[in-house]
């Protein structure tokens, strides 16, 4: 065998070996934005004030800073190598400090399609929902001086 023909077949094997390889690489999920359960979206209520919203949905994904009334919560996750992307997309319109409108633009009936809530923290299992009325949101005012606020560590 010449060398020429057994360099052309080296080659030929590595970008097939190479090609075959390709498609054992790992893609991991990539989740964006702010995961929110449907039970907790529907608690939002025109009237509501900023604090009780963010105490409910946690801090937006986006915060417009040239229009400070809107705040966006966007999520979304694309499993390893699917193309399909899961997205939800949920606006609150604000008046002053006040809740005035929220837009449901892209939120799904209910999550992965069941009626129980699959939110994981990652530190145990999915809690069912226990379909009971939640308590009243408290305001800032109304939690004890020495009570960690909502997003601070510690």
């Amino acid at each position: 065998m010449s060398a020429t023909l057994r360099a052309a077949l080296l080659l030929g094997l590595v970008v097939v070996a190479g090609g075959i390889a390709s498609g054992c690489v790992y893609r991991p999920n990539i989740q964006q934005g702010n995961l929110l359960e449907v039970e907790d979206v529907e608690q939002v209520q025109t009237g509501m004030t900023r604090s009780q919203v963010r105490y409910l949905l946690g801090t937006p994904m986006l915060a417009d800073p040239f229009d400070p009334q809107r705040w966006d919560y966007i999520y979304t996750l694309q499993r390893g190598r699917q193309s399909k992307v899961d997205r939800s997309h949920f606006v609150v319109h604000f008046d002053g400090d006040k809740v005035s409108r929220v837009e449901k633009l892209d939120m799904p009936d209910t999550p992965s399609g069941t009626g129980k809530s699959t939110r994981q923290n990652g530190n145990g299992p999915a809690k069912p929902d226990a379909n009971r009325e939640p308590p009243p949101l408290p305001s800032i005012d109304q939690r004890p001086p020495d009570a960690p606020r909502p997003g601070s560590s510690g």
